[in-house]
Order: structure tokens, then C-alpha cells, then sequence
């Protein structure tokens, strides 16, 4: 098993340029100096020469996008095992990352989340109860809503970031100041149409920005065993691309980075590369062991890191939320999730005799009988 966390306040605590070291990796390959940033430390202190400067009422909102995110996520655990939902990627942990990342955007903007995203879709306009038909194999669930610019989620790794480009890419020549965010996680680093799209990227000057969410493992494999290198930011840094660390648990840091980058993409000057270094406290998905591979005491550090609970240790120094308001969100947050599901359970009605009827255009023959022998099984059966 792998060593420890990777430190990224004792990496640097100002948010100064210096070559970052992650004692995640084994005998790392330095690609010189990369910008680490982070602006509120594990205890709640601020660094106020990157503070992004949001107004109280945008701190507290930003606080509940994140519970609001955890609540939904662990609702849809339990109603996983309880047989009522598909397998799907927990995003525990990562609140910071998944919000941070959208913050910023507008609604003529574009994102393209992967399948661990359920936080930023959310805050992004998508109706909790339609990511529950989404993960329960409701085909409804699927596509965005209407007035929403997201992308549909790829499993397939690393899949949708060439066709974020693309998009980004018409932007450019739209002219319209318009901006797109794809995210990813370090193991779709390893995949070549990443290393294509931000070359594509880069010499387009599309305004995209990549977000990679290091959250230290791809699957099974840690990161020391997928990349040899100290960090993944060097690699927006070789096609070109401006690229920077970023304590992904730290919600302020996420948003100041987002900021910059976006603004930068309006401009036109470009596409940015942000590796957000979070941990994935829970499963891979819930098909998935942890504990076959990884040893409980490396969790326990990262459990300290808590992007939630920082924010609110600031949000408490600042007088605008103390124990028993915390307390009062979550609620909030579980009752409008329960809500949710209540809405998803009125809604999602099996249609088992519409099984065959989305797989061809012209259906051949031979699944011509299978249908029918199928429908008869079910008439046999009484089944609608």
C-alpha cells in the first residue's frame, strides 16, 4: 500500500510557485516548478492574498451546494443496496471539487461532467430526481435537461474530453465568449484521447478547461503505479498548456482557480489545466472493494481533510454558522433529497415489453422471435 496523503499545505502554504512533492509517488520525476495552490487551510484559515473574496451569502451557498451534494450521495448508496438503484461512482469526499469546479460558470456555458459529477449536476440544474432515474437505467434520466448546456456522462474513460474540446472549439469561432469545463480523474490521464485533446486544445486556443480530480486512485491502481512523475499538472505544461495544483479539498482554492481559468478562456487566450488533488473516501462504485486494495489507516487523514467541515470552521470563525446551523443545513438537505426520491419513485415505472424496441431500426429476424417468445412469457405472466 501506498505511503501517506499527499500533503499539499506543507507542499506550500502561501500559494507561491514551488516544485511540488507528492509522497504518494516513488522516487518522482520532478517536472520543475508548478504553482500549488490552496487558500483555506485545514483548520479554517484563510489565506487572503488568494482569497476569491465571496460575500457571505455566496459562502453559505456554497456551503449547502456541498452538503446538498454528500446528502444526495449518500441517500443514493443506501437506496443502492436496498436493490432500488444501479451501480454508481460515490463522490464522498470530493464536494469540493465537484462544486468549485461549476461555480463560476453561467448558464450559456458549457460542462461536461464523467460519471462521478452528480454534485456539480445539481448545482448545474439537474433535478435530483431525474440522476435518480438516471442511476436507476431510466433511459428519461439520461439526456440534460433543456435548458441546461451539460454534456450527457461517459463511462467510457476519457471519452468525452475530445468531444468537450470540440465543442470549445466552436466557441471560438462563434466568438462569443462562452467557456466549457470537462472533468476527469487521474486514471483518464493514461488514456490517449486526453493527451489528444489538450493538444487539440492548445493549438486551437479553445476556451476549455480541463479539471483532472487526482483523488489518488484509478480503480485499484494508486497513482505512484500509473504516473512516474511528481505530479499531473506537468502534463497540461508539455502540450503548452498553463497548468496548476490545486488543494482540491479546499472549495476556495477550486473557485479562485476556476476564476482565473475561465477568465482566461474568455478572453480568448486559451484553454488551462487544473489538477484538483483530492482522495476518494469511499467506493470506485459501488461494484467495488476498497479494501481489497487499500489499507483503512491511509483514509484516516484524508476523513481530516474534509472539505465541508473546513468551510464550515470558517464560516464559524466569521460568525455566519455555528453547530447547530450545520445541523439545521443537513437536515435541509436530507429532507429535499427524500423529497427527491419520492418524486423518483412516482415516476419510475418499469416498461419491461419495451425492451426490444430501442435496439434496431429494422429488428432481424431471429430477435424478431426472441421478442415475441418474450412477450408471450410476459402475457402468460399477467405483466403489463
Amino acid at each position: 500500500m501506498t505511503a501517506g496523503p499527499r500533503d499539499l499545505a506543507a507542499e506550500n502554504q502561501s500559494g507561491m510557485k514551488t516544485n511540488s512533492q507528492d509522497c504518494m509517488d516513488t522516487n518522482p520525476i520532478d517536472l520543475g516548478s508548478i504553482e500549488v495552490l490552496q487558500v483555506l487551510d485545514e483548520q479554517g484559515t484563510l489565506n487572503p492574498s488568494r482569497d476569491p473574496g465571496l460575500s457571505d451569502e455566496s459562502l453559505l451557498a456554497v456551503h449547502r451546494a456541498m452538503v446538498l451534494s454528500r446528502a444526495f450521495d449518500s441517500r443514493m448508496l443506501t437506496m443502492q443496496r436496498q436493490g432500488e438503484m444501479g451501480t454508481f461512482a460515490p463522490n464522498l469526499g470530493q464536494e469540493a471539487c465537484m462544486i468549485g469546479q461549476v461555480w463560476e460558470l453561467t448558464r450559456q456555458d458549457w460542462f461536461s461532467p464523467s460519471y462521478r459529477s452528480f454534485g456539480a449536476q445539481i448545482h448545474r440544474g439537474w433535478p435530483m430526481e431525474r440522476l435518480f432515474l438516471l442511476w436507476a437505467g431510466y433511459h428519461e434520466g439520461f439526456p440534460p435537461p433543456e435548458d441546461v448546456n451539460d454534456m450527457p456522462f461517459s463511462i467510457v474513460i476519457g471519452s468525452h474530453v475530445l468531444p468537450a474540446v470540440g465543442i470549445a472549439m466552436g466557441m471560438r469561432r462563434r466568438q462569443n465568449r462562452d467557456c466549457m469545463v470537462v472533468n476527469f480523474g487521474d486514471g483518464a490521464m493514461s488514456q490517449g484521447a486526453v493527451s489528444e485533446a489538450l493538444n487539440f486544445a492548445m493549438v486551437d486556443k479553445a476556451p476549455v478547461v480541463f479539471v483532472c480530480e487526482n483523488n489518488g486512485w484509478a480503480i485499484s491502481t494508486p497513482t505512484h503505479l500509473q504516473y512516474a512523475t511528481n505530479h499531473l499538472a506537468g502534463r497540461g505544461i508539455g502540450f503548452g498548456v498553463p497548468s496548476l495544483r490545486v488543494d482540491g479539498n479546499d472549495i476556495l482554492a477550486m473557485i479562485s482557480a476556476m476564476r482565473e481559468a475561465i477568465e482566461r478562456a474568455r478572453r480568448g487566450d486559451g484553454p488551462t489545466f487544473i489538477e484538483a488533488v483530492t482522495y476518494r473516501l469511499s467506493l470506485h462504485t459501488t461494484a467495488d472493494d476498497p479494501k481489497v486494495y487499500r489499507d483503512d489507516a491511509e483514509i484516516e487523514p484524508w476523513q481530516e481533510r474534509c472539505p465541508i467541515v473546513r468551510l464550515e470552521r470558517l464560516l464559524n470563525t466569521r460568525g455566519l454558522l455555528d453547530s447547530d446551523g450545520a445541523e439545521a443545513v443537513r437536515a435541509e438537505c436530507d429532507a429535499e433529497v427524500l423529497e427527491a426520491r419520492e418524486q423518483f419513485r412516482k415516476i419510475a415505472k418499469a416498461r419491461p415489453r419495451e425492451v426490444f424496441d430501442h435496439l434496431y431500426k429494422t429488428t432481424p429476424p431471429e430477435l424478431e422471435d426472441q421478442r415475441d417468445e418474450y412477450l408471450r412469457r410476459l402475457d402468460r405472466k399477467g405483466v403489463d
